[in-house]
């Protein structure tokens, strides 16, 4: 398994989540296995997500595609995302 952390800013945290929840089934068709949203204590229009994927190449894919970048900007995110992917330490 692979998760995909993702961190942006959005103008507007309840109008992103609504195109956020919209976009599920899309994400699971592109091979998101699991996800979450969390916002910043500080400041609610700073999300980070998380995505599981099957494989590396899987979650490459899904950021790489248009979809998700027209997700992303129905959903006000603001700035350039920060992405990165991990793999569970043994």
């Amino acid at each position: 398994m692979v998760r995909l952390f993702v961190r942006h800013d959005v103008a507007d945290y309840e109008a992103w989540r609504q195109v956020y929840d919209e976009f599920d089934a899309t994400r699971r068709g592109m091979g998101v296995t699991g996800d979450a949203v969390y916002q910043s204590v500080d400041n609610p229009n700073d999300v980070t997500v998380w995505h599981d994927f099957e494989t590396a190449e899987a979650g490459q894919a899904f950021v790489s595609s248009s979809e998700l970048r027209d997700a992303m900007g129905r959903g006000g995110v603001q700035g350039e995302p920060q992405a990165w992917f991990v793999t569970e330490a043994e």
